[in-house]
This record gives C-alpha cells, sequence and structure tokens, in this order.
C-alpha cells in the first residue's frame, strides 16, 4: 500500500510538472537569434562601458524587448503583477518575464516603464529595420539614456528648463512646438549644419581652426534668433540626443579597434563586422549634416548635429566628457576648459 501511495505521489508530481511545462510552451518564449543580440550588448556593456562612459557599467541594463505578440523583461529589479516568470535564462543571467505586448514592436525609447525603473523598450532587430550589428549599437544609445536619467540631477534639471508646458507624460520631449518651418529659422541653421560639417573635415589644424571659429560663431547667430524657451529646447536635445548618438559613433569605433563578438553572433545573417559598420555610421552622419533639412526631418537633426559636436569637443578638448553631467543642457560650455 506504501508503495502504491508513492507511485501515485510521483505520478501526480509528473503530471503537474507536464502542465506547467505546457503552459510554459503555450507562451512565446525569447528567439534564439534576440538572446544571441542581447547578450551580446549586455557583454560590450559589461567590458567596455567604462571606456565608452565613466560609470556606464554599473547602471542596471534593464530591457524590455518587444516583439509582436509579447514583451519580454530582462534585468528587472521588481516586475508589476501583470508580468509572469517565464524562466532563467543563464546566457543573459536574468529571469525572464513576459506579458501580452502594449508597445508597438517598432518602439525605440529609454523611459519609467515598468514599475518606474528606467528601462529600454525595444523592437526586435528585424521590425526597428537594423541589422543585428546597428541593433545593439542602438541599445547602447539607450542605455546611455539610462545612464542620463540615472543621475540624480537630471529630472530636476529637466524641470527647470521649463519646456513641459501641461504635460506631465514626457511627450514634450518629441512634441515641443520648435519652429522647423520657419524659413528665417531653418535656412540658417542649414548653414550651420555645413559649418559643423566643414569643421569635422578639416585636417589640418588650422584648416580645423578656422572652421571652428566659423562654426561657433554662426552657432552664437543662431542662438540669437530662437527665444529662450525655443533655444533651451535645442541645446537639451542636442545634449541629450545629440551626444547619444555620439555615444553609437563612440562605441562603434571602439568596437572596431579591439572587441570580437563571439561566434553565435557572427554567423547572424545581418552580421556587419564593427570596423565597416563605424566607417558607415560616420560617413552617414556627415551626408546628414549635408543633405537633412529642419523644415523636414524636425528633431532628427539635432540628433546629427549634436553628434558632430561631440566629436568635433574631441579635438578640440579632449576632457570634456567629464564635464557633462555637472554641466547639464548646454554642450557649448564643454569647448573651454572650466
Amino acid at each position: 500500500m506504501k508503495a502504491l501511495r508513492i507511485l501515485f505521489l510521483l505520478l501526480l508530481l509528473l503530471y503537474c510538472w507536464d502542465q506547467v511545462e505546457c503552459q510554459v510552451d503555450s507562451v512565446s518564449r525569447l528567439e534564439f537569434e534576440d538572446r544571441i543580440r542581447i547578450a551580446e550588448v549586455f557583454n560590450i556593456s559589461e567590458k567596455y562601458g567604462n571606456s565608452i562612459w565613466q560609470g556606464l557599467d554599473t547602471i542596471p541594463f534593464v530591457v524590455l524587448l518587444v516583439t509582436n505578440d509579447n514583451e519580454f523583461l530582462i534585468r528587472h529589479p521588481n516586475p508589476t503583477e501583470d508580468f509572469k516568470l517565464l524562466e532563467y535564462d543563464s546566457l543573459l543571467q536574468s529571469n525572464i518575464y513576459v506579458r501580452d505586448r502594449q508597445f508597438s514592436n517598432n518602439i525605440l525609447a529609454t523611459f519609467p516603464a515598468v514599475n518606474g525603473v528606467n528601462t529600454v523598450v525595444v523592437g526586435q532587430s528585424e521590425n526597428t529595420n537594423r541589422s543585428s550589428t546597428a541593433w545593439i549599437i542602438t541599445l547602447i544609445h539607450e542605455h546611455f539614456h539610462q545612464l542620463q536619467m540615472s543621475k540624480p540631477d537630471y529630472f530636476p534639471g529637466v524641470e527647470e528648463l521649463d519646456l513641459a508646458g501641461d504635460d506631465k507624460s514626457g511627450m514634450w520631449m518629441l512634441n515641443y512646438p520648435f519652429p522647423y518651418d520657419d524659413e528665417e529659422i531653418s535656412n540658417p541653421y542649414q548653414i550651420l549644419t555645413e559649418m559643423a560639417r566643414n569643421t569635422l573635415m578639416a585636417n589640418k589644424e588650422e584648416d580645423f581652426n578656422e572652421n571652428l571659429l566659423a562654426f561657433l560663431e554662426e552657432k552664437e547667430k543662431f542662438k540669437n534668433m530662437l527665444d529662450d524657451k525655443d533655444y533651451r529646447y535645442f541645446s537639451f536635445q542636442l545634449w541629450q540626443e545629440g551626444i547619444a548618438r555620439y555615444t553609437e559613433l563612440l562605441t562603434a569605433k571602439l568596437l572596431s579597434k579591439s572587441y570580437e563578438p563571439c561566434n553565435d553572433f557572427k554567423m547572424l545573417p545581418d552580421y556587419i563586422d564593427f570596423d565597416s559598420y563605424y566607417k558607415q555610421c560616420y560617413d552617414k552622419n556627415l551626408r546628414r549634416l549635408e543633405t537633412q533639412a529642419l523644415n523636414f526631418d524636425k528633431r532628427t537633426c539635432f540628433y546629427t548635429l549634436g553628434a558632430a559636436e561631440g566629436l568635433i569637443l574631441d579635438r578640440v578638448n579632449p576632457e570634456w566628457r567629464d564635464r557633462y553631467f555637472d554641466e547639464m543642457f548646454f554642450i557649448e560650455k564643454y569647448y573651454s576648459l572650466p
């Protein structure tokens, strides 16, 4: 009788386990390619984060991967109740939580998306129209936003800029009514970006200094064309998004010199080696300085100009990044020593 009871309990346990397995299998797991990409970007952050930006490797790299049907939460310390534990992933060194999809499957953003924690919310590589290499560099861009938002002065400083109006959602960062379509603003902006491009392309020190002076004078003129509030928005976007785009270039350049991706990542069909990718990114930013129009490309123009200024600053004052979080939102301060 005792043996029968033990056998019954074992059968019951096996049945329950099968039911749990069936329930888990009914939920889509992370795809192999997604796991490889995320593991690669985690590895890059841990190995090179401090070389990219001081302290980047210490910031929690919380990711919400949005697929066509589900959202997978990775490295989050305290998920909300709508997430269910799927499994522990030894490759990602994290519990994986899942819920039905809520965000757009092509989203690329960083904000306190889950339980107040700054989270990189990102669609899959194929849904964001990025190669695997471009996708992981984009995640470094978003991880840099997590570093920005981790600073205790960031949110109070943003509030002091007085740009949000009645908007409490943060959408003003995207929807602020900057005078993009005003030709008295857009035409001088075109001249400004051309001068930034000329400065970047100057090889000789004498030519660089001459072009730099012209660029800074033109930027001061452009500043005086804007009202104070519009200028604060322009400057904030250069500081936040422009330097995040610069961080993409900085990361790609660093990886092109010394990083060897894992074999699984290199076997992905859309893999691009980092040396080639860095050259593509740098050339693309130069072309955008020449071709983007404020009245058409709007806010994304500031990504391009801000990235260019980061590269210019590397030549003018290589220590400028040491001041980035101490003197926020106005990158023109970094051209001279404190």
